[in-house]
C-alpha cells in the first residue's frame, strides 16, 4: 500500500460475490437508490495493483438492517482491520461511510453514484494538522472490482494517487471446510496450551491476537502483554498443563474451542493444582488463525 493506514481507511469490498449475506429489503430501503452499492458486496481478497499485484488483504462486505446499510470488515495482511458501515441518506441523496480502524482512525466520505461509479470524498487531517481531501472511487473491473484513491492538499485542485486496489472474488478452493477448519484450530489450541506449559513466549506470541483479553472465574483480565511477561519471568514452572473433552465449533471465520484444563505446579515456589473449563475463542486473519479471547470458568472441586 502507498500509505497502508489510509488504504485501509477507504479500501472497499466490492462486486457481487455468492458467500455475501443479504439480508432482505424494509420497506423504507426498498428504493432503488440502496441497491446502488451492492456491487459491493462479496467475500475477497485485495490485490495492490500499484505493488506488482501482489495479495494485500482480505475484505468481506454484506447487506445488513434490513437492506438498509453495508458493512464491510477489512483485514490488512500487516495487521491493520478496519469495519465500515456505508448507507444512502434519502433525505440528502447522498452517500455516507464511515470507517474506523484498530489504529485509531477515523474517516467519514460522502459522495453519489453516477455512471456506474461510486465516488466518496472525505477530509483527513495529516500529521502537521493540514487537511487533506480524499477521493475514493469504486468501479466494476473484469475479475473484481476495483478501487483507486487520491489525495488533494490544495482543496482539490490537484490530485495524487494514493492506492489502487483490484478485489477478487476469494476462491472456493480456499476457503477450508469445516472440519479442516476444526481439526486445524484444536491442534493450534493444543499447541498454545503446551507452549503454555514449557513458558514458550515466542509460540505463544504467534498464536495470540495482539488485542487478546483472556477473563478468569474470579474476574481478573489479562492481556497478551501480561501473558507473554509471566511465561518469560519463569516464575509459573508446570508440572502438567494439558486439557481433554475438547470440543471446536467453527462458524465462517470464527470458531470456539471449549475443553477442560487440569494444571499442576508452582509459582514463586508455591504449589497449585487445578481443574476448571475453558472457552478459547479464535478469528481467521489473513496471516491465519488468532487466539482473540479467552475464558475461564472458576477451579471445579476435587482438581485432584
Amino acid at each position: 500500500m502507498l500509505v497502508a493506514l489510509l488504504a485501509a481507511v477507504l479500501v472497499g469490498i466490492f462486486c457481487p460475490g455468492e458467500s455475501s449475506a443479504r439480508s432482505p429489503a424494509s420497506s423504507k430501503c426498498a428504493t432503488g437508490e440502496y441497491r446502488q452499492f451492492d456491487f459491493w458486496t462479496g467475500d475477497w481478497d485485495a490485490y495492490g495493483l500499484d505493488e506488482g499485484n501482489k495479495l494485500v488483504a482480505r475484505a468481506r462486505v454484506d447487506v445488513i438492517l434490513d437492506g438498509c446499510a453495508l458493512l464491510e470488515i477489512y483485514e490488512q495482511l500487516d495487521g491493520l482491520t478496519g469495519q465500515s458501515f456505508s448507507i444512502y441518506d434519502a433525505s440528502r441523496g447522498t452517500w455516507h461511510q464511515t470507517w474506523v480502524t484498530n489504529r485509531g482512525k477515523l474517516l467519514t466520505l460522502e459522495g453519489r453514484f453516477q455512471n456506474g461509479r461510486m465516488t466518496l470524498t472525505g477530509t483527513d487531517q495529516s500529521a502537521d494538522g493540514r487537511s487533506v481531501l480524499i477521493r475514493g472511487v469504486w468501479k466494476r473491473a473484469e475479475g473484481g472490482v476495483r478501487e483507486t484513491a487520491e489525495t488533494s492538499d490544495d482543496g482539490g485542485k490537484s490530485w495524487k494517487p494514493l492506492f489502487d486496489i483490484l478485489f477478487r472474488p476469494r476462491p472456493p478452493a480456499a476457503r477450508a471446510s469445516s472440519a479442516d477448519d476444526e481439526k486445524t484450530v484444536a491442534a493450534l489450541d493444543t499447541q498454545y496450551q503446551a507452549a503454555v506449559a514449557k513458558n514458550d513466549a515466542a509460540v505463544m506470541d504467534r498464536i495470540l491476537a495482539d488485542d487478546f483479553v483472556l477473563v478468569t472465574g474470579k474476574g481478573k483480565v489479562y492481556t497478551k502483554a501480561d501473558l507473554l511477561a509471566d511465561a518469560r519471568s519463569g516464575k509459573t514452572v508446570y508440572e502438567r498443563q494439558d486439557d481433554s473433552s475438547q470440543r471446536v465449533r467453527v462458524w465462517r471465520d470464527t470458531a470456539v474451542v471449549t475443553a477442560l484444563l487440569q494444571a499442576r505446579g508452582t509459582t514463586e515456589g508455591k504449589p497449585f493444582e487445578y481443574k476448571l473449563w475453558f472457552s478459547d475463542t479464535y478469528v481467521r486473519t489473513p496471516s491465519g488463525w488468532r487466539y482473540v479471547f479467552g475464558q475461564a470458568s472458576s477451579p471445579l472441586p476435587d482438581a485432584k
